[in-house]
């Protein structure tokens, strides 16, 4: 079998899991021990995200045509990916926190909703909240207003129910 055929299930396998994807990030995991990438593969499963290593060469056949090749430039030295078809920020965000743990992780840059950022710019991405962060954010800036209207409506009925029995 030719080498070419060899490698096309890869590229596929790539380009399906990147096809729906709401953000890619790419980091370069160099100096990672065992322990710590064990823990930073856990720690993007439980967020929901695929972390997976492919050659550089593979994610470049995947990435053409798309929007994604815009990431070709930061495919050099070794590469793994990490992609969110649900939460546009939790690869950042979650890989943002990994590396301040562990300093030989690197964010060398990805793709957010059809924009592509350097690493300053996913930096950025990774200090926005999650989905569920900011909905009870949006809930509790609504509740609010209500709340407070509630209380003062009580103590206007607490005043002028110590009023009453004053005046009799």
């Amino acid at each position: 079998m030719a080498k070419v055929e060899l490698k096309q299930p890869v590229v596929q396998e790539i380009s399906e899991a990147v096809k729906d994807a709401q953000s890619v990030v790419l980091v370069d995991y160099r100096g990672l021990t065992v322990e710590q990438d064990t823990a930073l593969r856990k720690q993007l499963r439980e967020a929901g995200v695929t972390y997976k290593v492919y050659k550089n060469t593979m994610m470049n056949f995947a990435f053409k045509g798309t929007d994604l090749e815009a990431l070709a430039p930061y495919l050099n030295g070794p590469s793994a990916i990490a992609i969110s078809k649900t939460d546009a920020t939790a690869p950042a965000r979650e890989l943002a926190n990994f590396a301040k743990t562990a300093d030989k992780l690197e964010i060398k840059g990805g793709m957010v909703e059809g924009n592509a950022y350097d690493a300053k710019g996913i930096a950025q991405i990774a200090q926005i909240p999650g989905r569920e962060a900011l909905i009870s954010r949006l809930l509790g800036s609504m509740q609010s207003p209500i709340t407070n209207l509630a209380r003062v409506l009580n103590q206007i009925a607490e005043k002028d129910g110590e009023a009453a029995p004053a005046e009799a």
